[in-house]
């Protein structure tokens, strides 16, 4: 009668996983660096400045009730 048994001879090398670097730990003040809510960017502005483009964005922004 035949086994089904893995053959226990030399089984073929695999690599090993290597195990996640851990993150680096910092030790410097999170408050001498500056954060994206101290810029102007991000809260609404858009690139251009000219009066055609603010007229667009008034235009874009008005409430429904104010035309």
């Amino acid at each position: 009668m035949s086994s089904t048994a893995p053959d226990p001879g030399p089984r073929p090398s695999t690599p090993e996983p290597r195990p996640k670097p851990r993150p680096a730990l910092i030790f410097d003040d999170p408050l001498d660096r500056q954060s994206s809510d101290d810029t102007d960017r991000g809260w609404g502005e858009r690139p251009s400045a000219d009066s055609a483009a603010d007229l667009a964005r008034f235009l874009d922004e008005k409430p429904p009730h104010h035309l």
